[in-house]
């Protein structure tokens, strides 16, 4: 590339004042070379400058307002005494906030657990009565399964293939194809 930029060089020097606009040309074929060559270069290079000056603007401008704010906060020690009097009534609302939501929680659990020992003592004392163990038919007697929308439910499905059943491994494929045995060969 040096020697095609002595040549340019040359070029220009020969050139007379009254052909301003053939050295327009050549700085322009110029300007087109180094573009054709080192183009994506310059792209790449210029966006990573453009995110590094973003980046130092912003640091500078908060760098820039925590100042102010110390020096807010060093002329008005009223201030600060607000700011911490204001964050310890949040965290304070907070903390009773919590406490409420674990007091509602083990309420609850106490509730969940009465319940479930009244169950058992109930199951224990059906057993003991000789009466079935099971919750559905000591609550609900009658049947679900006798009401029309089950029996609907059932109707409404359609079977697609029937008699093909893929566990059984045979019926509706022609493929009879079986792995072989594992375990070492037997040669010998």
């Amino acid at each position: 590339m040096q020697p095609e930029l002595e040549y340019l060089c040359w070029l220009f020097s020969q050139l007379d004042p009254v052909s301003a606009v053939d050295s327009v040309f050549l700085s322009a074929a110029q300007v087109l070379h180094i573009l054709s060559e080192y183009g994506w270069y310059i792209l790449f290079s210029s966006i990573a400058i453009y995110f590094v000056l973003q980046k130092i603007s912003g640091m500078l401008q908060s760098r820039s307002h925590k100042r102010t704010q110390a020096s807010e906060a060093q002329l008005e020690p009223s201030l600060i005494l607000r700011r911490q009097e204001a964050m310890d009534a949040a965290r304070y609302r907070m903390q009773q906030e919590l406490d409420e939501q674990a007091a509602k929680y083990r309420e609850k659990q106490k509730e969940i657990e009465e319940e479930k020992r009244k169950e058992k003592i109930e199951a224990w004392e059906n057993m003991q009565e000789g009466k079935s163990t099971r919750k559905w038919t000591s609550v609900h007697p009658e049947s679900e399964s006798n009401t029309p929308s089950a029996a609907k439910a059932k109707s409404d499905k359609k079977n697609l293939r029937a008699g093909y059943n893929p566990l059984t491994g045979d019926g509706g494929g022609s493929c009879s194809w079986r792995p072989g045995r594992r375990g070492p060969s037997s040669g010998g």
